[in-house]
């Protein structure tokens, strides 16, 4: 981030903290409850406000696993880091079951479909459901397409949900008990003293013992070390005004390896959300917010051919910024030679599957030293 010497001219207020927690989205307001669960006195400073980020700009998916299919996971990744991807999620989701429940944030146990848009897609998920299978998950294979819109198969997880990921943010920035200072742009930050990391801000500067960045895809912008390994990506979505005839998914859906997705809203409306796919380098390395018509038109498409009958007119347009990891999986560490600097980022628009999970590893390894596992940011190489 960058802040003026006009607007702050590192003569603000000190404040000695405890445990700062860097960004109000979901998974810093999720450190901040394991923080501060874990004893700690927690603020969490942050740039615009609580949620306002990709955590509220997203679908609000809550599905379970990976972001690719689960053979091409385990040919990947390996067998057992698949697996224990796969139970982080699930322990991200009981988390997020409880926040909600507290919190009487929307959910809806809707399940889920990944649906295939070509034969040899269908092939993909008849394989990952038979890996799947033999793993001892539950899911359901349909040969066929169960919605009836022209898709070829899909697996069904009825465990899936969908949530209002909004108010489930503020519920669990409720529910941690911290401090949140908004409005409030990180420009520095350095750890000079063995047990004290500084760091300045447009208002105050901090004195940590515990610095925890969850800033997603804004980390490089922040520190030098995320280059190359957290790359923001923009994703659009559009919604039509309510329908008259009821829901036309009845669950959450995404196909097209997951470049397409979609869902009814607790209002009654159409979601779709995708259009990346075919505009690569446009969504790519960007931090800028705004819809582009290219990634519009593709899913003013999408709505013409898998729901022609919806004849509700489009009310809203969006794009959120999501922080894509160099390896498809999320990153938790401590900075180099700031071992009082530690982070979880790169979700790689998974964050309402691992994020949760993710954040209480990061909060453990950075007062812990506890191993974060599969998520140790020390699988990639430094310039990476």
């Amino acid at each position: 981030m960058t802040v003026s010497i006009w607007q702050a001219n590192d003569l603000q207020p000190v404040r000695e903290v405890d445990f700062l927690v860097v960004g109000a989205g979901l998974i810093g307001c999720a450190a901040a409850f394991f923080a501060a669960q874990a004893g700690r006195q927690v603020v969490i400073t942050e740039k615009a406000d609580v949620g306002l980020g990709a955590s509220s700009r997203n679908a609000g998916f809550m599905i379970t696993g990976l972001d690719t299919y689960y053979h091409r996971a385990a040919e990947r990744y390996g067998l057992p880091v698949t697996r224990e991807i796969w139970a982080l999620s699930k322990t991200t989701h009981a988390y997020l079951h409880e926040f909600a429940r507290q919190g009487s944030v929307p959910l809806d146990p809707c399940g889920s479909l990944l649906l295939a848009e070509s034969p040899e897609e269908a092939s993909e998920l008849e394989q990952a459901a038979r890996a799947l299978n033999a793993d001892g998950i539950g899911v359901e294979f349909h040969s066929r397409d169960p919605l009836g819109r022209g898709y070829y198969a899909a697996i069904r997880q009825p465990w899936d949900c969908a949530v209002q990921p909004y108010d489930l943010v503020q519920a669990i920035l409720q529910q941690s008990g911290a401090e949140l200072v908004n409005n409030n742009e990180l420009y520095a930050l350095r750890q000079d003293e063995a047990e004290t990391v500084t760091v300045y801000t447009r208002l105050f500067v901090f004195k940590a013992r515990h610095v925890l960045l969850c800033t997603n895809a804004y980390s490089p912008l922040i520190d030098s070390y995320f280059i190359g390994k957290v790359i923001p990506t923009r994703a659009q979505c559009l919604v039509t005004a309510p329908l008259k005839n009821g829901p036309v998914v009845g669950a959450i859906g995404y196909s097209d390896y997951g470049y397409m997705y979609y869902r009814d809203t607790f209002d009654g409306r159409l979601l779709i959300g995708g259009g990346r796919k075919q505009n690569k380098p446009l969504e790519n390395d960007t931090t800028d917010d705004r819809t582009t018509d290219p990634v519009q038109r593709v899913l003013d498409a999408y709505l013409r051919e898998k729901f022609p009958d919806v004849d509700a007119p489009v009310e809203r347009r969006w794009a959120g910024i999501m922080g894509f990891s160099a390896d498809g999986l999320p990153l938790v560490g401590t900075l180099p030679g700031r071992p009082r600097v530690g982070f979880a980022v790169g979700f790689h628009g998974h964050g309402l599957a691992l994020g949760v999970g993710a954040a209480e590893r990061a909060v453990d390894h950075l007062l812990n030293r506890a191993s974060p596992g599969a998520l140790d940011a020390g699988r990639l190489p430094h310039n990476a």
